[in-house]
């Protein structure tokens, strides 16, 4: 396999821990220019693959027809935390579609974040389908559903009318060939995508230039989509998580997925990326994303200190003494 050693991590001078990954970055015409590691790795896209299953969500319109805002349709494409204001949007979604909370795959749990976990443990709050990161995504095909008169009690099936629509639309966006797509189920039973991560790449640059994609009614649905996510960071992910300070950025358009996986896309330089952690790795994003960005100089140096801000380079220990650093020691390859 080829990869590139991506952070490094010391402890008193010692090298600890060593995360191996790949990058590719592509530009507006789908060519590599820049990587680290084989572009040829398959990789699942686990949730950042949720902005392409909106697609049909959006293509139906599904937001105008159910009176959702902007803030409510953005959770179709998020992994929410379960802060008050995903609850509320939520909640709200159930009320507008009619919905039941009983309807969703999803397996009940506690939020991702632990102040609202916490809460939840103090007040005797049981566990909750909607709690779960990925509701507002099953919650959009679920409204598709009732609204295309498809089943739905299957709405989560790989041969489901609107799972079909999904994967059509990302195996366009990503130019790659529907029946080549490998398949397999992600942790709340959607179908999960594995392709190239050239592919994810290419995918995700028609995310941020939407000008790139030929069919109009696609197009009309990107816009959208991504006009949700730019305009709600808060709802794609919370506070103090890197899918939220890339895209407070109005220049990017980002969704990282389970296991490392993570794509962004530049509006104005017109380029794109995907990368992969191999070792599932998620708190390293910040770091490796912003080595990116430094190395392809990067003008909005705010975004570049949001991210460094999440994962500082210093390692601290319980009494918050300084112990050791992580270090990003790749270098993108010119191609």
């Amino acid at each position: 396999m080829n990869y590139s050693t991506l952070v490094e991590e010391y402890r008193g001078g010692v090298l600890e821990n060593i995360h191996f990954g790949v990058i590719c970055g592509v530009d507006e015409t789908g060519k590599v220019i820049l990587s680290a590691g084989s572009e040829e790795h398959i990789t699942f896209l686990r949730s950042a693959a949720k902005p392409f299953q909106a697609i049909p969500v959006a293509k139906q319109k599904i937001d105008e027809k159910f009176g959702l805002t902007s803030r409510e349709a953005a959770l179709f494409a998020a992994s929410h935390r379960g802060e008050t204001y995903h609850m509320e949007g939520l909640e709200s979604i159930l009320k507008k579609t009619g919905i039941s909370e009983e309807e969703l795959l999803t397996c009940p749990t506690y939020p991702l974040n632990e102040e609202p976990k916490f809460a939840c443990l103090r007040e005797g709050v049981a566990k909750r389908r909607l709690f779960h990161n990925c509701s507002g995504k099953h919650l959009g095909f679920l409204a598709l559903s009732k609204e295309m008169g498809y089943p739905t009690d299957s709405y989560y099936d790989v041969n489901h009318p609107a799972q079909q629509s999904a994967l059509e639309a990302f195996a366009y966006l990503a130019e790659y060939p529907k029946d080549e797509i490998r398949l397999g189920v992600d942790g709340c039973g959607f179908p999960v995508f594995a392709v190239p991560l050239v592919h994810i790449a290419k995918a995700y640059l028609k995310l941020a230039c939407p000008d790139l994609i030929p069919d109009a009614e696609t197009r009309e649905a990107v816009v959208k989509i991504t006009g949700w996510m730019t305009a709600n960071p808060d709802i794609i992910a919370s506070h103090n998580f890197v899918c939220t300070s890339l895209l407070t950025d109005p220049n990017i358009v980002a969704k990282g997925g389970a296991m490392g996986v993570y794509g962004f896309g530049l509006k104005k330089e017109r380029i794109s990326f995907a990368l992969k952690v191999l070792d599932g790795s998620e708190l390293v994003w910040p770091l490796v994303i912003a080595s990116i960005l430094e190395q392809i100089n990067y003008e909005n140096k705010d975004t570049i200190e949001r991210l460094r801000a999440l994962v500082p380079s210093e390692i601290k220990n319980d009494n918050h003494l300084v112990v050791g650093e992580k270090r990003t020691v790749f270098r993108l390859e010119k191609r």
